[in-house]
Parts: structure tokens; sequence; C-alpha cells
């Protein structure tokens, strides 16, 4: 059972926001769920944060982790605020700003490898060290289990109304997974999960349009943190198992996206969390609804803004110029 006590979680509980600018764009009520202001920016210290209290407690004292961002960060905040050791292994993708952040947080790290899938293989080699223990970035029960606080979370402030639809960003499938725990828990399983991906970092999109589990050849969208190659078999069962709609969008949206939230509602956040937010400003979330895919029109559309560390304005300015935006 997971410990819900305010001294022992790392995660904070996050506002719902109400925003009149998306509310608008979309016409109907879209509600943000701000993930971005958790500690290190991101939802992942929710499920790795849960992760590394409990194996902390079966006597592990170094923490190995793969991420080229958020899930690093969150595995290395964690284990400094439980006094262990983390080795963060990222591909060679990663900002020197990251490794900075979490060399800051007194986690080693080394680089491996081009792609996520090359820094997570050196990781499982490195976990098998006396002591030391493997973190997945999304692909562990005990990290569905954190992350699924989130709904709780929204079940306590929406009361008895019900979204009309959850949309999120799916990479490895973690976030998605420990979402539709956390709505089984409810009694949520009804709505809607719209999940976005961008063309170039699509698993899940790949997944489901082949019928089975698949391997991207590579990740080509700049959406890195989006950047699993494969989908967790949990994430794809989610799917199936719930009213899933999955869309991808291209580069040049999320980014166009990011622009826009960063004007309408004054966060910054990654490439990531830019596919979530393309729902609304690439039309989608207007198409479903006169499409009668939004089966309770009357509740708000709940968009989780995952965050993410993988961005600066300088950055934003270089994607721009990269995409002709400028």
């Amino acid at each position: 059972m997971m410990a819900s006590s305010h001294e022992d979680r790392f995660h904070v509980v996050t506002p719902l926001k109400k925003s009149p600018i998306l509310s608008n764009v979309t016409g109907t009520e879209v509600l943000l769920k701000l993930e971005n202001i958790q500690p290190m920016g991101s939802f992942k210290i929710r499920g790795i944060g849960h992760y590394c209290q409990t194996l902390s407690k079966k006597g592990y004292t170094r923490f190995v982790c793969s991420s080229g961002g958020n899930a690093g960060l969150a595995a290395a905040y964690a284990c400094n605020k439980l006094g262990l050791a983390a080795t963060i292994v990222v591909p060679e993708s990663t900002g020197q700003d990251i490794v900075q952040k979490l060399k800051g947080l007194g986690a080693d790290v080394v680089v491996k490898g081009k792609v996520w899938d090359d820094a997570d293989a050196l990781a499982h080699q490195l976990a098998e060290a006396p002591g030391s223990v493997y973190v997945s970035p999304f692909n562990n029960p005990v990290i569905w289990e954190g992350n699924s606080t989130l709904i709780r979370e929204l079940k306590d402030s929406l009361g008895l109304r019900k979204p009309s639809a959850l949309v999120l960003a799916v990479g490895g499938g973690g976030l998605l997974a420990g979402l539709v725990s956390g709505m089984t828990d409810v009694g949520w399983l009804d709505v809607p999960i719209i999940a976005m991906e961008t063309n170039g970092a699509h698993c899940l999109n790949a997944a489901l349009q082949a019928g089975e589990i698949v391997t991207l050849p590579d990740i080509t969208s700049i959406a890195k943190c989006l950047g699993a190659k494969t989908v967790c078999e949990r994430a794809f069962q989610c799917a199936r198992e719930t009213d899933l709609i999955s869309i991808t969008v291209d580069d040049r949206e999320v980014i166009e996206a990011i622009e826009k939230f960063l004007d309408d509602e004054l966060m910054l956040v990654e490439p990531a969390c830019g596919a979530a937010l393309a729902a609304v400003y690439s039309g989608h979330i207007e198409r479903l609804k006169l499409e009668g895919r939004l089966k309770n029109p009357h509740g708000p559309v709940v968009l989780i803004v995952c965050g993410g560390s993988a961005i600066s304005l300088s950055q934003l300015l270089d994607f721009k110029s990269q995409f002709g935006l400028n």
C-alpha cells in the first residue's frame, strides 16, 4: 500500500487550473494539471520518487537510471533526499544543462550511445553490481502506482464531475499506465484518453497500427524525452482496455504549441509536453468534440501539462529557426 503522508513523499499536489484562453480555442472547458511545477519540473517524481523510496527500504544503496532527462532528474533528486548514491546513464543527445543539473544533485553521470535504448542497456549492466538496483524511466508497477496519485488528486479536485477526456503525451508509457491504474481505482475507465505523440517518437501509435508491439528504427523527433523506440507492454494493454484515441503530430506543430502556451499561460515546457498541448492548438479537441468522441460533453477536458526540463528559451528559438517559424 502506498504511503501518502506529506513527510515521506517527494512529489507535491499540483494545481488544477482553468485556462480561459485554451477553453476559448477549443470551445470546451480546458483544465490544466500543472505537473510542470513538480520538483525537477515534471510528473516523473511521482512514480520514480515512490520507486526509490520503496526499494531503499529493501537495502539498496545505489540506484542506476537510464534517462536523457526527466526520469534521471527525478531519480537523482529522490536519491539525494534519501542520502543514497545515484548513477544516471544518458544518451549523447542529452543537453549539457541536464548533465549539470544531475551532477548538482550529486549523481554520477555516464554518457552512452546515440539514443535512450543504448543508455538503457548499459544501465542494466551497471545495476548488476552488489547493492545496486535498476530504475526504469517508465516500466515498473511501483512506478505506475506512484504515477496513479495524479488521478486521485484530479478526483479530489473535480468531486462528482467527470472529465470529458484526459490528454497526455506518451513516451515509453509509464504515465499512461499510471493514469489507467488510477482511473480504475476511481471508476473513470469510461473517460476517453487522448494519447499524443510526435511523428518519429510514436512507439504507441506504431504498435496500435501494427496490432502488436513494434520497435521504431530510430528516434527522429525533436521530442527526445518521448524517445523510447518501444512502448512498454502495459501501456499497449492499457490502450486496448480503455477508450484511447491515439494522435500523432509533427515537430513543427509541437514547437508552435510550446510558443503559444508560453504566450497564453506564461510557462515554458519541453517538446514532449508540447505534443500534448498540440491536441488543443492543432484543433484535435475541437474535431473530436464535433465527431462525438468526447462522451461527456459537459465535463472538462483535463490536459496533463507534464512539463520537462529539456528546454530553455534559447533552445525554443533554435527550434523555431530550424522549422522556419521566425
